[in-house]
């Protein structure tokens, strides 16, 4: 019986943190949801951002993340026509966990570099 409860806590663990790396796992996502985050709503803007994005992986994560309602994207009606992105209120959500991320990541370096 024991076995088993350690199990079933296990899995209520990992289903959701898998549900919430299959959102922001990959190389480019979270860099894309900082960078709109901190102001720049155009496409190349964004990529200029972040060193080694491609324009089409660029377009393709844009789209999930459109999917997932983290980023929203709004075509404005001018000459030229102008299309922006904008985070979600829903993409408030992440911000502890980016936060607890960038400081794990600043402690993992001391600890490994700095010993």
């Amino acid at each position: 019986m024991a076995k088993k409860k350690i199990y079933c806590e296990c899995l209520n663990t990992v289903k959701p943190v898998r549900d919430t790396l299959d959102v922001i796992s990959g190389k480019w996502k979270l860099p894309i949801i900082i960078s709109v985050g901190v102001g720049n709503s155009r496409f190349t803007d964004i990529q200029e951002s972040i060193p080694g994005l491609t324009p089409k992986v660029l377009a393709k994560e844009l789209k999930e993340l459109e999917q997932h309602q983290l980023i929203k994207r709004l075509i404005i009606e001018d000459y030229p026509v102008k299309i922006v992105y904008h985070l979600e209120p829903y993409a408030d959500t992440l911000t502890p966990i980016i936060y607890a991320m960038k400081d794990w990541g600043i402690s993992h370096r001391e600890k490994i570099f700095k010993k």
